[in-house]
């Protein structure tokens, strides 16, 4: 089993399995990067990349999907500083 492959439930119910690709850190909270594997499933033409902050309670680490705009596009910045950083930011979020 691999651990950097989660299922997540679609608004549909449906099960969807991804591959956390990155978890980084920015403004003292930690975030995860996940990519699905079945990229089919999605109708646009571009890469999907799903931002989750990553909080804890009694049962270990949730994954809460970001609903602030603002919050998103910090996560974004710092992921495309470090992309930059690595050589690796051909295409940007």
């Amino acid at each position: 089993m691999n651990e950097n492959i989660i299922t997540l439930l679609d608004e549909d119910g449906q099960e969807v399995q991804f591959e956390v690709c990155l978890t980084l850190e920015a403004e003292g909270k930690e975030y995860a990067i996940l990519l699905p594997l079945d990229e089919e499933s999605y109708d646009d033409d571009e890469d999907v990349a799903l931002v989750f902050r990553i909080d804890s309670d009694e049962n270990g680490d949730i994954l809460v999907p970001l609903e602030d705009e603002e919050e998103y596009q910090i996560v974004v910045d710092v992921y495309n500083t470090l992309m930059d950083e690595e050589g690796l930011n051909d295409d940007q979020f």
